[in-house]
């Protein structure tokens, strides 16, 4: 009975276990064992068995260096883009699926830096937190799963991003002060690029749009607009046309109460400044 990885649903087991027979049958066609192939490609007996056997996602390096030591002619490295999805859980695919058909998305974060904006330092602090305590494997994954989601940033052509950060979310040191020094400055350098605006919405303010929530509006390229909203254990896609026009109109409010782009800057560059 195999186990399946950490995070793993029926769907991404179901490509694991495919590869991980792809892999045994090209071993076998070269007559080499699991230790023999292990040695060639640089990963251990165990490791080449636990892919086999769909216990763990095969990384990207091992399915190259397989391919060359087995021959696979482009066959294993092929794998390479549905096995990076399959290690990522369900939910995290599907939020990936979403922002990977939009043409525009806007955020507003309450209590951390939105996943889109976070540094692999920040993001990893983050899940180190969680109770009860993740298995660093799954740590691993995870943190994995929330970078190559970052990918949309730098796609082209290139989405438009709003984003609204809560002022505290800016002060908070999570990870400790050098980790928040590096997310702020992270920040200000996604804050300048054409298409991203970032703002910054301060905690004086006597009038607030967004106390019931985080929230996300992703803009598909059909023109449709989703919503989506997570706490605690609970993730949900919005499509309902009424549900999006109260979150639309949330939104909108949010960033009329924010700073504007270009203040957000200059006080995430003050927050900076104050950091030690």
């Amino acid at each position: 009975m195999s186990v399946e990885p950490y995070g793993a649903d029926e769907e991404s087991a179901a490509v694991l276990r495919t590869v991980g027979r792809i892999i045994k049958m090209c071993r076998e066609r070269q007559g080499l064992t699991q230790a023999a192939l292990g040695t060639q490609i640089g990963y251990s007996e165990e490791q080449v068995s636990s892919v086999e056997r769909a216990r763990r996602a095969p990384a990207g390096s091992f399915l190259d260096a397989a391919d060359r030591v087995l021959e696979a002619q482009g066959l294993l490295s092929g794998l390479k883009a549905e096995v990076a999805k399959a290690r990522f859980p369900k939910k995290v695919r599907d939020l990936a699926q979403l922002e990977g058909e939009a043409v525009e998305l806007c955020a507003y974060a309450n209590h951390v830096v939105h996943g889109l904006l976070q540094t692999p330092e920040y993001a990893r602090a983050l899940y180190g937190m969680r109770r009860p305590p993740y298995p660093e494997e799954q740590v691993d994954e995870l943190v994995e799963a929330r970078l190559a989601r970052q990918g949309i940033l730098t796609r082209q052509p290139a989405p438009v991003f709003s984003f609204v950060q809560e002022e505290v979310t800016l002060r908070r040191p999570l990870g400790g002060r050098m980790v928040m020094r590096q997310q702020l400055e992270h920040l200000l350098e996604v804050g300048r690029r054409r298409n991203v605006e970032i703002q910054v919405l301060p905690t004086d303010r006597e009038e607030h749009a967004g106390l019931a929530g985080a929230l996300q509006l992703v803009r598909l390229r059909e023109g449709v607009t989703v919503g989506h909203v997570e706490v605690q254990l609970l993730s949900r896609v919005i499509s309902d046309p009424k549900e999006i026009q109260t979150l639309e109109i949330r939104y909108g409010i949010i960033r009329a109460q924010a700073l504007t782009p270009r203040e957000s800057l200059a006080f995430i560059e003050k927050v900076l400044g104050e950091t030690p």
